[in-house]
């Protein structure tokens, strides 16, 4: 098992070990009615830490990991980690307009993870963990491009996230979906996804759910 060193010398998995280590995937299935709401599509790394800094915001009804950028063919983790099917990790938000924005979605995506990387996050490393936005319809393109360009200045190097049209989303196997509510002591749970997760529960402390 290939181990990546960290600062003060913590070693944790990536995210691709961890998942080597898993039990038979199934179908995820749910009673929510998804008609009701609208949805988003976004890449920032390993799919844990996105689906669960999103997980915890008040109007997302639920955050699922999957692929996406990629064939159906290919849409397995095991191909995917190979960073040769051309999917990312990624995350579909299901989430009420009528209490969070789109807009909103993307600071807590920008804000989630570094869109100044390229083709990594921290430890995991290839392009099925780049920077992408996979737009709905064109308003939701235009929303991310006028997003970009309003928080460039606050970073220090150039933004790198990919902005292209959802052409498929293809759900993760079973025992990605709650990752981090399921392996709280995982040591990449806790050395690289809760930092992730706590600062946007910081930045965003006033839409927190609170059950």
């Amino acid at each position: 098992m290939k181990y990546i060193t960290l600062i003060a010398s913590i070693f944790v998995f990536s995210c691709q070990t961890q998942g080597n280590n898993r039990s038979e995937a199934k179908n995820s299935s749910s009673v929510i009615d998804y008609q009701k709401l609208d949805t988003a599509t976004f890449a920032g790394g390993c799919f844990w830490c996105v689906e669960a800094s999103f997980e915890q915001i008040k109007g997302v009804v639920e955050a699922v990991s999957g692929y996406a950028g990629g064939d159906k063919s290919t849409a397995d983790y095991g191909l995917v980690s190979s960073g040769r099917t051309a999917h990312a990790e990624a995350v579909q938000v299901y989430y009420d307009p009528s209490i969070i924005s789109y807009e909103t979605l993307l600071e807590i995506f920008f804000t989630a993870h570094d869109p100044t990387q390229l083709n990594r996050q921290g430890p995991d490393v290839g392009p099925q963990y780049r920077s992408e936005i996979f737009y709905h319809n064109e308003e939701q393109k235009r929303l991310s491009e006028a997003k970009m360009e309003e928080l460039a200045p606050q970073f220090s190097q150039p933004i790198v996230t990919k902005l292209s049209k959802l052409d498929g989303f293809y759900l993760a196997e079973e025992y990605h979906q709650n990752y981090e509510v399921n392996h709280p002591d995982n040591p990449y749970i806790r050395n690289v996804s809760r930092p992730k997760i706590e600062k946007v529960a910081k930045k965003f402390k006033d839409i927190l759910k609170t059950d």
